[in-house]
């Protein structure tokens, strides 16, 4: 270890030590003064936040001292879960009120908790500092740098899945801000072709990655049905959605599956001769804004799910996934490609065959995958949103690390990430072969522009680039 590494890491250990000493002489237990007139008591208090609200103006418990219920400034009215020390949403004082806020879990960090997280955090950023150094200078065999062209969009970011119509033309993006928008050639550059939702309220603007998952306004991811021309979207908010060839608004097909509702809808692939459309549910616990909370507490609530249009039934083909992302069939229609984000591997499920209806382990691999694309060369491209860093091996390898995470604030998290995200080295492809061995490893010719790769689509010689947090797609030739 360098004499520079070995003085940041005494300078954070100090400066923790000094903070939990801090924090404990600032938080000492409340005391009793006495005044003329009586006795005066100087109280602590826990502050119960409502974020994206502000005004909690009066209270009020039902018959049967449940609450309290309060009414807050944009519509609404909440009520107080006391065993999950969260609201939830109870009334409306309006129609427009309404599915515009969802619940979530509300925790403020005691005094004994801060004085241990500030200090493992701090830990945590050096871990990172010297893992990053370490694990960036390791090559991937493979590898082949590209020289990659931007391609801008106005407005927004995150053309995270990318999709071409039945007769080529695209390729066709989802944006953060719930909008598709179609790609029409460097003179037209980007249009307007389709919503997630009607109500964008507060949806435009230049919002950054964090900003937006604070939005429920529609994450959507799409595919194409090449019989009908209809485009079938993954929304992580609203659901499983359609929109027709023209374009337009999206209209809902499935919000539940055996009852359960669809809180996270992340990726999916359309069987083209069967119309059968098997898509994902990331958690049936965390929406996607809270992703960070599916892969710190491990949850294992992920489902793959089979739609059929002509029934117009949902199947669930298997539970208990942890992270489950992005989806392929395969050529020969027998099994399904899986992304299994925070196990960092690919999984394989048999829907014909005498496998049918078995799970097998395809791939492992050196980063957390996201979508998953069919080549026109053959196999599979894999989009990876990070390497698996020493910092994400500590988190997995003690789970309490996760635990003591998840109980900071959610803004608190968020502002973490992005904070070591910066530091943190860029995404990269793979191109995945039948038995699951890796052919081929994309990366961009500096390393540095794409912090996240969320998916390789191949048309016509191209490989476009999608990434959930950039403000452009990218493009390279083959």
């Amino acid at each position: 270890m360098s004499s520079k590494l070995f003085l940041t890491a005494t300078i954070i250990a100090l400066t923790s030590s000094l903070i939990a000493i801090n924090h404990e002489f600032l938080h000492r237990p409340p005391v009793v003064e006495k005044l003329s007139g009586g006795h005066v008591h100087r109280r602590e208090w826990e502050a119960l936040p409502l974020e994206g609200a502000v005004g909690p103006e009066s209270f009020a418990f039902d018959p049967l001292a449940r609450g309290p219920y309060a009414g807050i400034s944009d519509g609404r009215i909440v009520k107080w879960e006391q065993h999950e020390s969260r609201w939830i949403n109870f009334s409306y004082a309006s129609q427009k009120s309404n599915n515009k806020h969802y619940s979530y879990p509300v925790t403020m960090p005691s005094k004994k908790l801060l004085s241990t997280a500030i200090p493992l955090l701090l830990s945590t950023l050096a871990i990172f500092i010297f893992s990053s150094e370490t694990s960036n200078s390791e090559p991937l065999s493979n590898a082949k740098a590209r020289k990659l062209e931007e391609v801008p969009i106005e407005g927004a970011f995150g053309p995270e899945s990318l999709a071409f119509d039945s007769l080529g033309e695209g390729p066709y993006t989802s944006l953060s801000d719930g909008r598709i928008i179609k790609w029409q050639g460097s003179k037209k550059g980007w249009t307007d072709f389709a919503a997630a939702s009607a109500d964008r309220d507060g949806c435009g603007g230049p919002h950054d990655h964090h900003q937006t998952e604070h939005l429920i306004i529609g994450r959507p991811l799409g595919f194409f049905d090449e019989t009908r021309g209809d485009l079938y979207i993954a929304d992580a908010y609203m659901g499983l959605l359609r929109v027709g060839p023209q374009g337009g608004l999206a209209t809902k097909i499935v919000t539940h599956a055996q009852g359960i509702p669809l809180r996270f809808t992340n990726s999916l692939d359309i069987d083209q001769s069967s119309g059968a459309i098997y898509f994902t549910d990331s958690s049936s616990q965390y929406q996607r804004r809270h992703y960070l909370s599916v892969v710190l507490s491990g949850d294992r609530s992920g489902r793959l799910m089979k739609y059929d249009p002509a029934s117009k039934q949902v199947e669930v083909l298997v539970s208990n996934l942890a992270f489950p992302n992005g989806v392929a069939l395969s050529k020969d229609g027998c099994s399904i490609l899986l992304a299994e984000t925070t196990s960092c591997r690919i999984l394989r499920y048999w829907i014909k065959t005498s496998k049918a209806g078995t799970l097998e382990v395809f791939a492992h691999l050196r980063g957390f995958p996201d979508n998953i694309k069919r080549s026109p060369r053959g196999r599979y491209w894999v989009g990876i949103h990070s390497k698996r860093e020493k910092l994400s091996e500590l988190l997995f390898s003690y789970p309490w690390t996760g635990n003591v995470l998840l109980k900071l604030p959610f803004d608190m998290i968020t502002k973490l990430q992005s904070t070591l995200s910066r530091y943190r080295g860029g995404g990269f492809a793979v191109r995945l072969g039948e038995n699951g061995d890796v052919l081929e490893v994309f990366e961009d010719d500096d390393g540095n522009r794409l912090k996240s790769v969320s998916e390789i689509m191949e048309k016509d010689g191209r490989l476009w680039i999608g990434s959930v947090n950039l403000p452009f797609a990218g493009r390279c030739k083959i």
